[in-house]
């Protein structure tokens, strides 16, 4: 990894490339929320998760109640939204699926 953080590329270009995603009020980042058949599917997709972001060295902000992971996502250490985090959340949105997540619907 270089010694610089990757340049940030706002939220909504990171909207743009992706499904379901949503810009943070306040706050360069973008969230979604996930729903899964049950509590196993949903700790099964967050364990996927965490190995591919100990791999990449970029860690996501979630909870995680019952069947439901809420996910926020920015680099820190640019300060915003980065190609870090596109990648983050399309792999996330692959894991989901294979996890049989349900279409998210909008945070309130």
């Amino acid at each position: 990894m270089s010694d610089f953080p990757p340049a940030c590329i706002g939220t909504d270009t990171a909207v743009a490339a992706l499904t379901g995603w949503q810009a943070v009020a306040m706050r360069d980042a973008i969230e979604k929320r996930y729903r899964f058949p049950n509590f196993n599917a949903a700790f099964g997709f967050m364990a996927r998760v965490a190995m591919f972001a100990e791999k990449l060295n970029h860690h996501p902000e979630w909870t995680n109640v019952y069947n439901r992971v809420d996910v926020t996502l920015t680099t820190h250490d640019a300060g915003g939204v980065t190609e870090l985090d596109v990648r983050m959340a399309q792999f996330m949105d692959e894991a989901a699926e294979h996890a049989g997540a349900t279409a998210p619907k909008a945070q309130p």
